[in-house]
């Protein structure tokens, strides 16, 4: 019985956090494409948004460059 209440409750934590790291795109004013791994950060003190490549480097880029910014399906 333990043994089937750990592993419900390991699959609904998994499915919690798998829920929560959606991925978004970031279409720039000179046309490309970017998608992250998770959501964006904003700095408004800097008006840089820093993000997740999909190699999992952190990378920013301008707010200003940036013409749209949504998540992926």
């Amino acid at each position: 019985m333990k043994k089937t209440a750990a592993v419900i409750s390991a699959f609904l934590i998994a499915l919690t956090l798998s829920a929560c790291s959606s991925n978004y795109v970031l279409h720039t004013n000179d046309g490309r494409t970017i998608m992250t791994s998770g959501k964006p950060k904003v700095d408004d003190e800097t008006g840089m948004i820093g993000y997740k490549d999909a190699n999992g480097t952190e990378q920013q880029i301008n707010r200003s460059d940036v013409k749209e910014m949504m998540e992926a399906q």
